[in-house]
């Protein structure tokens, strides 16, 4: 097989990745990820004068090996595995082969990461500080945006994406647009109700002329991740919370792992997290065992006895 031109590659990756974003709605940040890592691989598969589309199991095996020489974490290689092996299922769903070499090629073990959350006390302190900036426009919209996020467990790409229109009708559930396209209802609380109401009103007044769909903005354009995450990080300096702390993810692992620390029921917390897989959510017990094993200890039947009978 004769060496191939990265240009003649990129087209194959550059047509998985518009099916990505046309059949599985994948967000943008997904797909930059799933680009850096198949230009990766194709760089390398071009050294060894072989397509990546054409790759056999041997080849994905060296490349396997070239990234433990590089001394990739185990979670990186078990990422970039996972855009192969979807690159080559779309191949063969598409009959460019007939064959998948991913299948044959072991993932390394990895460890789940245990989320890292804020404290109560830290998200309330955040919260606070935001409804006191001395910017007005910031202070409501990021009052507005923490107390959303902080009461529903968004993704920060799901909370930009939601159209003013749905709050205006000043209900508390809200439909979410989440991973593949997946819809799920959240439920707002009355504070962050109030605070989403608080900040469409401030803008219908300040910004008549505005008329972006989107709930979220600033300065009269859609507000971006980094133009929340820079803020929030403003926010914390502000709430003497380290900036490495915190992150709009941050807010969701939080929403998460107080929400169980509480007595939230786990299969409850999937369908509000949107998480297809359950054992995604179950990442959150291994974050307060001992309140998992008071919970044994004050609800089961057996738990305490005297002289042989149930209390």
């Amino acid at each position: 097989m004769g060496k191939v031109t990265l240009m003649a590659q990129d087209e194959t990756i550059a047509d998985f990745l518009i099916a990505l974003a046309a059949e599985r709605a994948s967000a943008e940040k997904t797909l930059r990820a799933y680009e850096t890592d198949l230009s990766d691989a194709n760089a390398f598969m071009a050294e060894r004068d072989v397509s990546l589309s054409h790759a056999s199991s041997d080849d994905l095996k060296a490349l396997l090996s070239h990234w433990h020489k590089r001394r990739l974490a185990p979670r990186t290689t078990a990422r970039r595995l996972s855009a192969l092996r979807g690159f080559y299922a779309y191949l063969c769903g598409e009959g460019l082969r007939t064959d998948n070499p991913s299948v044959n090629v072991a993932s390394p073990k990895t460890s789940p990461a245990i989320p890292q959350a804020l404290s109560e006390k830290d998200v309330v302190r955040l919260i606070d500080k935001a409804r006191h900036l001395p910017d007005e426009e910031q202070a409501l919209m990021m009052s507005a945006g923490l107390e959303m996020l902080y009461a529903t467990g968004l993704r920060i790409s799901e909370l930009l994406a939601i159209e003013e229109s749905t709050l205006l009708t000043r209900e508390k559930t809200l439909t979410i647009r989440g991973k593949g396209g997946k819809e799920r209802l959240v439920l707002l609380t009355d504070m962050a109700s109030e605070a989403a109401l608080r900040w469409i009103a401030w803008r219908h007044e300040k910004q008549p002329d505005y008329l972006d769909k989107a709930l979220f903005s600033w300065r009269k354009k859609p507000l971006t991740r980094d133009d929340f995450a820079r803020l929030l990080k403003q926010i914390a300096a502000l709430a003497g919370i380290a900036a490495e702390r915190v992150s709009p993810h941050k807010l969701r692992h939080s929403f998460a792992t107080h929400m169980l620390n509480r007595g939230a029921d786990l299969r409850v917390l999937q369908t509000m997290l949107g998480h297809a897989d359950i054992a995604t959510t179950q990442i959150y017990t291994k974050t307060r065992s001992d309140r998992l094993s008071g919970l044994v200890q004050d609800m089961h039947p057996l738990a305490r006895m005297t002289d042989g009978e149930v209390e």
